[in-house]
């Protein structure tokens, strides 16, 4: 099912192009990557999709009643604000119920009564996809997810949002700069920077030559640059503690 359809899609700040003839199209059960350098307009599409932008060109259209959740880039609370985990998670709109499903299944739940203050970057990052995913949404949107995660963190946070989609059937719009963790779970990426570069498969895209050329070693020669993004497949699985699961089961699931 096709949940967001942009076309032709531009987007001007002021005097400023930010983005120029964006074709993009997100459907259920897809994993769909935005990858390109500081300033290429990644976040700025991503609130073209939410509907927080208007595009100055182009069309944007989404499927009737569309539920979307939303994982923000960044997102400060004041450290003086009474503000537990389950009250924060339930500003999203959703039920009692569907909020303790979702801080279960994200592997926070123990911390439901916990100042939001007090978490660790990992905790807070799944207490944020709880948030989102309590909506029940079709669309799951994540600005830099894995921000201020470190790497076994990542990797399970990423793996999450893989079986969130495997479990639930909604589609997720991506953007990262953790190239090897995230283009793994991707169906599609997309390269952009201001415009569309390259899109395709995560073994597609990580050959072709405007995606090199961005991430590849500028110091080589163009024919010897190289990207060593791949496409993983394990028996285990890391907890945000760092130790490995060998049964493939996330303990904090």
């Amino acid at each position: 099912m096709r949940l967001v359809t942009l076309t032709n899609a531009s987007l001007r700040l002021g005097n400023r192009p930010v983005l120029a003839g964006i074709d993009l199209t997100l459907e259920s059960g897809h994993i769909t990557t935005l990858v390109g350098p500081n300033g290429a307009g990644k976040t700025s599409l991503a609130r073209l999709v939410l509907g927080l932008t208007a595009p100055t060109a182009g069309t944007v259209s989404r499927a009737p009643g569309l539920v979307i959740g939303y994982m923000p880039q960044r997102l400060s609370i004041d450290d003086t604000l009474p503000l537990t985990v389950r009250r924060f998670a339930g500003l999203s709109g959703a039920s009692a119920a569907a909020v303790e499903k979702a801080l279960s299944r994200t592997g926070v739940a123990h911390l439901a009564g916990s100042a939001v203050q007090s978490l660790s970057g990992g905790e807070f990052q799944r207490v944020l996809l709880a948030r989102a995913m309590a909506r029940r949404p079709q669309l799951l949107v994540l600005d830099e997810p894995a921000q201020g995660v470190d790497i076994a963190g990542q990797n399970a946070l990423y793996g999450l949002v893989s079986d969130l989609r495997d479990e639930t059937g909604c589609g997720v719009l991506m953007i990262s700069h953790d190239l090897h963790l995230v283009m793994a779970e991707s169906d599609t990426v997309i390269c952009i920077n201001n415009h569309v570069c390259c899109h395709g498969t995560p073994e597609a895209v990580s050959v072709h030559p405007s995606f090199v050329e961005m991430f590849g070693d500028g110091h080589a020669p163009p024919a010897t640059r190289h990207v060593a993004v791949y496409t993983h497949h394990h028996d285990h699985a890391h907890a945000l503690d760092g130790h490995i699961h060998a049964d493939g089961k996330d303990c904090c699931k």
